[in-house]
């Protein structure tokens, strides 16, 4: 049987081959010419405001395109001083939602047919279920990936909705 005394020195006996063959081992460098080419891609990135001095009030930009990708910040239903509309009324605030969606992907050439996630956000979801095929008006051809969630509030008391995109529109 092995000692402990004799383990540790086996152990360390082997450690230090090892390292010592490391040490003498030949150094291979790689220089850039090894490397193979990888295309450098420059995406400029576009901001759109849709309501710059509310969107600047609240600390957001509606939109960012990067790519072929379009993000899109939730859409509430405001007017163009940020105030609330619609108050109480989820069916006409998904109106203005969608409206002022549309006025984004318009922005950028894109359609509702475009968008390839759609979240939801509702403070009232049974109300928000009852008047979800006003949906079917906007997605004519298919829907969108996404998700239907209900919050307890959302920027200010009076918004019941808000709708959130993203889009995938090659150039």
């Amino acid at each position: 049987m092995i000692s402990f005394r004799h383990s540790a020195v086996l152990t360390l006996y082997t450690v230090l081959t090892f390292a010592i063959t490391a040490c003498n081992a030949p150094e291979t460098t790689q220089t850039t010419a090894d490397i193979p080419a990888v295309a450098e891609e420059t995406e400029t990135v576009e901001y759109y405001s849709l309501r710059p001095e509310a969107e600047k009030a609240f600390g957001y930009t509606h939109a960012v395109r990067l790519g072929d990708d379009i993000k899109i910040s939730g859409a509430v239903s405001m007017d163009d001083a940020g105030n609330p509309t619609a108050k109480g009324d989820l069916l006409q605030q998904m109106k203005n939602c969608y409206a002022d969606l549309d006025k984004v992907l318009k922005h950028y050439g894109c359609t509702f047919d475009d968008v390839v996630v759609e979240n939801v956000f509702t403070t009232n979801m049974p109300e928000f279920l009852k008047q979800s095929g006003y949906r079917n008006s906007i997605y004519t051809k298919q829907f969108p990936t996404g998700s239907w969630l209900g919050v307890k509030e959302l920027a200010l008391p009076e918004f019941m909705i808000e709708i959130e995109l993203e889009v995938h529109k090659t150039k």
